[in-house]
């Protein structure tokens, strides 16, 4: 299937060499010239701008717009809408705020033009391992793209299916779901990444308490010499808290056992702050999901240990880097 592929960044670029590798045609487009030449080199076709795009791909023609949350995906989007011809589809896979993806979808259909929401979950590591997406928009829309999601998703692999499935959804089990109508993908992206950070947070506070179970504050018969990346990595191997943010903290503390290259400034992307929002508007309680975020907010004025395993989480599976002048 062809799809042109428009931001070329730490996701974008893999998408579109994922797509490439399964047989599938890219035409892709970025503001960074060496970012498009190096997608051309690896099999995909290049544009120089949004109008060779448009014009290279056949119709109906299908785009994914993977950039920044904000006004650069806006504006794009809205150039997008300009350009299309009814029937044409512009896929979002960035982290947009999912009432954004409904008020896009109601002034591109306006026009003809579909609208699909693709929260993608992957991060650096999508091109080997595939991407979880969770898909918002019309059926038959979205069972007209079915190709790429396949092609990009993980697949069924070593997973075993949950009992009870039988007669469910089988892209399920391979790692894409159609959630909804417009907007429902990144709303469940959205709480995902919610979820996320109180899973980073509880492994940071954990570890953070095993770094400091030697204080001098403690009696010395209390105290404890433990070795932190030895300890991340038996709980790998059979224990009920093994996960991939745990794979990459484990990795983290094998190489820097002090994670001395971190600072423990830790960013928060949007999400979080978006999920205890649907909190408030839904008054379901997050007691652990706004502590977390709440948390990040803190690690900007005053850094822990546990900020750093929070920083090694964050550029292990998404490649985030600490700001090089962390604000006050």
């Amino acid at each position: 299937m062809q799809v042109g592929i428009i931001g070329l960044g730490r996701m974008g670029g893999n998408i579109a060499r994922r797509l490439v590798r399964r047989g599938h045609e890219a035409i892709v487009y970025d503001r960074e010239p060496a970012a498009v030449a190096a997608l051309a080199e690896d099999g995909a076709a290049a544009a120089t701008g949004l109008e060779e795009l448009v014009r290279k791909l056949s119709k109906p023609r299908a785009i994914w717009v993977m950039l920044p949350a904000g006004e650069i995906t806006e504006s794009a989007i809205r150039e997008l809408g300009l350009k299309l011809e009814p029937g044409d589809v512009v896929i979002d896979g960035g982290n947009t705020f999912w009432k954004d993806d409904i008020r896009r979808a109601a002034a591109l259909k306006q026009r003809g033009v579909y609208y699909v929401d693709v929260g993608t979950s992957g991060g650096v590591w999508g091109l080997e391992r595939g991407y979880c997406m969770m898909i918002g928009g019309e059926k038959d829309i979205v069972d007209r793209l079915d190709p790429i999601f396949a092609a990009l998703a993980p697949g069924v692999g070593n997973v075993p299916a949950s009992s009870g499935r039988d007669g469910r959804d089988p892209r399920i089990e391979r790692g894409y779901i159609h959630a909804g109508g417009n907007g429902a993908g990144h709303f469940v992206k959205m709480v995902h990444n919610g979820i996320e950070y109180g899973l980073m947070q509880a492994y940071a506070e954990g570890f953070d308490i095993l770094k400091n179970a030697g204080s001098e504050a403690l009696p010395e018969a209390e105290r404890f010499d433990l070795d932190i990346a030895d300890i991340a990595e038996v709980w790998r191997r059979g224990s009920v808290i093994t996960s991939w943010l745990l794979d990459l903290t484990a990795s983290a503390l094998a190489t820097d056992p002090n994670l001395d290259a971190y600072s423990g400034f830790v960013e928060d992307s949007g999400e979080g702050r978006w999920t205890v929002q649907a909190a408030i508007d839904e008054a379901v309680p997050v007691d652990v999901l706004s502590a977390a975020l709440f948390a990040r907010f803190r690690s900007r004025r005053e850094h822990t240990f546990a900020e750093k395993i929070l920083s090694a989480m964050r550029k292990g599976f998404g490649g985030h880097v600490e700001p090089k002048a962390p604000r006050p």
